[in-house]
């Protein structure tokens, strides 16, 4: 991987993005189409201490970096008058790697939570005329797409040699995004199918998705692997060494965090949580979770978040959310849900609240947790929680003032997301596991039987439109420009 850019994002991690409550200026690249306040609601962090930290030479390098900077007022702040550094990927993720618009550039999208802003995908999905193209993809695969530039990334497993196959080929596709073409098709790692190579029945050996930045490529395939590749698919890194059983396959998806590559790798014996170098591709650092009972399997995505200053990750597991420090892997909160396993759904963040789905068995529970203090903050910060269809598979989704929850029956719920008052329940039909993604006021949930329905974000149920892949889906939709990207069980879409 590129040393300079891996230094320039080390020499930044002590920048601190910046909540405040009055903006003087105006973002300095116009395609960004959150207001400055949008954009502070977001980041939730805290002015004291920014501009002692950040010295004119790193704000220069971060403008060099990409990065946009808002003038705000703050009072004795003296060094830069108060210039505050947003990552174009903050989104309420911290900071990030620049993401020019209309990207997609990793899990659920820039910051991770789902939502598209400045993207009108259509409204009304009909496949005689809004395919644009429609290409198949080798193998057999659950990872999203992502899209940088005019690239599409995307994983998959084909089996190889020998019918049952003795093992699976882990891939990597590269496909122009006008045209659906491959660009490039290379293997990075190759699974022995031994035994201890099962599957749920939902899974595959490529369901993480892959995560850019503005010149690599990531790739996790669990306990087979993980590789950093530049855009013309040659392997700048790769690491098979940090192995564990994860009972199913693997799920969760890795994000970033400053100069770090974070993932879960929560398996059946002494889970933990890893980052990686994304320079180099070695430990950084690891966690092992916090004792639990048993299952201790999950399949969880972190979620880098700012609270008051702090910046964080939220990372479900079985029984317990954590709160790490991004630096150093060390544990800063925890709230437990004992006899809660297999953890799926990726968290979100708004309003000030962590919003965490349980897992299995039973109903699930959605906890609105505040993400500060110290130890174990299970008695003092959830404010709400409910087990009322609360999806044990697809993430939750917030829009305004609003959380979504797309339960895996079928079952579509809006609350309020300070108070958790249910505002609508309705029965869409069908199971699913893809997760919601917001554009434009409409929200995409599509079933595992590839059946999409679109309706409209707000405190009353209204359908738009339904549209029938006729193949499975349990991936999640991507948004690029005015499009939408799905994956189904043997082809990729680009829907516009």
């Amino acid at each position: 991987m590129a040393t300079t850019a891996a230094g320039r994002a080390a020499n930044l991690r002590e920048i601190r993005c910046v909540e405040t409550s009055r903006c003087v200026g105006t973002v300095s690249q116009s395609r960004r189409t959150e207001s400055c306040h949008q954009a502070a609601r977001r980041a939730r962090a805290a002015a004291t201490g920014m501009v002692a930290r950040a010295t004119r030479g790193a704000a220069e390098e971060a403008v060099r970096h990409g990065a946009v900077l808002l003038r705000v007022s703050l009072p004795g702040a003296g060094l830069l008058g108060a210039v505050l550094l947003l990552g174009v990927v903050l989104l309420g993720s911290g900071i990030g790697s620049r993401a020019a618009a209309g990207d997609w550039p990793d899990f659920r999208g820039p910051g991770g939570e789902g939502s598209a802003a400045g993207c009108n995908p259509p409204a009304e999905w009909n496949l005689e005329k809004n395919v644009r193209w429609k290409v198949p993809i080798p193998g057999n695969g659950w990872s999203s797409p992502i899209v940088r530039g005019d690239r599409i990334f995307l994983t998959t497993a084909v089996p190889a040699d020998g019918d049952p196959p003795t093992r699976q080929s882990l891939r990597v596709l590269c496909l122009d995004l006008g045209t659906g073409a491959t660009r490039w098709d290379h293997e990075v790692f190759s699974k022995a199918m031994g035994p201890e190579a099962k599957l749920h029945t939902k899974n595959s050996h490529a369901s993480p998705s892959p995560i850019a930045d503005e010149r690599h490529l990531f790739v996790h395939f669990g306990p087979d692997g993980t590789a950093c590749l530049d855009f013309d698919g040659t392997v700048v890194w790769s690491n098979d060494r940090l192995r564990y059983n994860p009972q199913h396959g693997a799920g969760g998806s890795p994000i970033f965090s400053g100069p770090r590559l974070v993932f879960h790798a929560d398996g059946v014996e002494e889970p933990f949580i890893a980052a990686l170098h994304r320079d180099s591709g070695t430990v950084a650092w690891k966690t092992i979770r916090p004792p639990t009972q048993t299952p201790r399997f999950s399949f969880c995505t972190p979620l880098e978040i700012v609270a008051e200053g702090r910046r964080q990750i939220i990372s479900p597991a079985s029984h317990v959310v954590v709160s790490y420090d991004p630096v150093t892997g060390e544990e800063l909160w925890r709230v437990t849900y004992p006899n809660k396993w297999s953890v799926v759904p990726r968290p979100v963040f708004s309003h000030g609240l962590v919003f965490v789905c349980t897992g299995y068995d039973g109903p699930a529970e959605l906890l609105a947790i505040r993400p500060t203090g110290s130890g174990d903050v299970t008695g003092s910060h959830v404010v709400w929680k409910t087990d009322d269809n609360v999806p044990h598979n697809p993430s939750p989704l917030v829009v305004g003032d609003e959380i979504y929850l797309m339960a895996d029956n079928g079952i579509a719920s809006c609350r309020d997301v300070t108070t958790g008052t249910l505002h609508w329940r309705q029965r869409v039909g069908g199971n699913f596991s893809a997760s919601p993604v917001h554009a434009a006021g409409r929200i995409h949930v599509i079933s595992e039987t590839g059946v999409a329905t679109i309706f409209a974000a707000g405190r009353a149920w209204r359908e738009l439109g339904s549209c029938d892949f006729g193949e499975a889906a349990l991936a999640s939709p991507a948004f690029v420009d005015d499009a939408v990207l799905v994956r189904t069980a043997g082809h990729l879409w680009r829907i516009e």
